[in-house]
């Protein structure tokens, strides 16, 4: 279920005033009002959480993306590209 933010919208108490959480499932209706002192309260826009793999700033789809690329060094000295755009070796 989703956590929701909210706020007072006069002034509150220290609960509201400073904000806080609540979890509801999304069908729930909206909290109107503050549970401790039941003044006017409004839900905050906050950041969503989506649950999921972290995306890899190094994957050499990113890196292609954003015009860069990737190499490692082999055991003959030469870089080799492993990701991204660009020569697919440079020499030292």
């Amino acid at each position: 279920m989703p956590v929701y933010e909210y706020e007072a919208t006069e002034e509150g108490c220290a609960a509201c005033r400073n904000g806080f959480e609540v979890i509801r499932s999304m069908s729930d209706p909206p909290v109107e009002t503050c549970p401790i002192c039941k003044g006017p309260v409004k839900r905050k826009v906050s950041a969503a959480f989506v649950r999921g793999k972290p995306l890899d700033p190094m994957a050499p789809s990113n890196l292609e993306a954003k015009g860069f690329a990737r190499y490692e060094k082999d055991k003959q000295g030469l870089y080799r590209k492993t990701g991204g755009l660009g020569p697919d070796t440079i020499k030292k």
